[in-house]
């Protein structure tokens, strides 16, 4: 309690001196490395299978955690919190195996952007969970985003519908991760974020190894390149650790409706990466589906935030 008070004033003397655009900034570099994340991990399946990487992401993201927060984690490990961390747990696993086993086959930014449509789903995904009607605007959202992915799916020159396995995935992974964020939101009203947050990483890593050591082959020495130790320790320290605390501090000083605006543009970011360093093709068609999809995306979390 007296660490918890002292935390506490601290954020409050800092709330009256940091400066918003210094946090405005630390928004934007948050949601360049996610963006960039993308990227990085289509270089580190290069090498590392997906469920290996993901269980090692987790691996390190709990050890991480409970360095920094085990006073707060402890605590919060008992039976009453067994059930939430399965859900939330299960859910996660289930958004990332999709969203990882689908960026194996197609472009960083196309999978950012369809992924972002979480956004548009999340409302309706609340509906079904705690019952709360989503309004109107989602609804027109939903169009929109719906009418994006049918431009993102056009093949080029035939006009003709070409979703792959990997976009479908994709598209799952949106699902999933709409309810995950459902759920979350449920429970961090009981029990605190973070050991939340530890839990769902922790039960998503069991379910990870599991999957890794039974359908995927063991680690070797083709992880032990460069670029691929290089591509993993971003995705651990820079779009899980270092995103995290930018995030976190720039929320308490931005109003959230410019912070969603700013944090929207991970998907931007993601498709600029993509196409100056993955070589990935745009077309026509992909800049109107990711524009509408972007749209849809700003309507969804302004609604949500403001």
């Amino acid at each position: 309690m007296r660490a918890r008070s002292r935390f506490q004033e601290f954020r409050s003397r800092m709330s009256r001196t940091f400066p918003p655009n210094l946090a405005r900034i630390m928004l934007l570099c948050c949601a360049a490395l996610w963006g960039g994340s993308y990227l990085v991990a289509k270089v580190a399946m290069t090498a590392i299978t997906p469920q290996w990487l993901m269980t090692m992401r987790m691996t390190g993201s709990c050890i991480i955690m409970f360095v920094l927060f085990h006073r707060v984690i402890i605590p919060a490990l008992t039976r009453e919190i067994i059930i939430p961390a399965l859900v939330v747990g299960v859910t996660y696993y289930g958004t990332m195996i999709m969203q990882t086993e689908g960026l194996t086959t197609i472009d960083p930014g196309r999978s950012a952007f369809l992924t972002a449509s979480y956004c548009v789903l999340t409302p309706f995904a609340a509906w079904i969970v705690v019952k709360q009607r989503p309004k109107l605007i989602n609804l027109v959202a939903a169009i929109i985003c719906l009418t994006g992915v049918g431009f993102v799916a056009l093949k080029p020159g035939s006009g003709a519908l070409a979703l792959g396995v990997g976009d479908w995935m994709t598209i799952a992974n949106a699902v999933i991760f709409s309810f995950n964020l459902t759920f979350l939101g449920r429970y961090t009203q009981r029990f605190h974020p973070i050991a939340v947050t530890f839990m769902q990483f922790a039960v998503a890593d069991v379910f990870f190894l599991i999957g890794a050591l039974f359908t995927e082959p063991l680690p070797n020495a083709s992880w032990l390149a460069p670029n691929v130790i290089m591509s993993f320790l971003y995705l651990l320290i820079g779009a899980t650790t270092l995103a995290q605390i930018m995030q976190n501090i720039g929320l308490a000083h931005v109003p959230p409706s410019s912070a969603a605006i700013i944090m929207c543009t991970e998907s931007l970011f993601a498709v600029a990466f993509s196409a100056i360093f993955w070589g990935e093709a745009i077309g026509w068609t992909s800049i109107v589906g990711f524009s509408l999809i972007f749209a849809a995306v700003i309507m969804s979390v302004v609604t949500k935030r403001s």
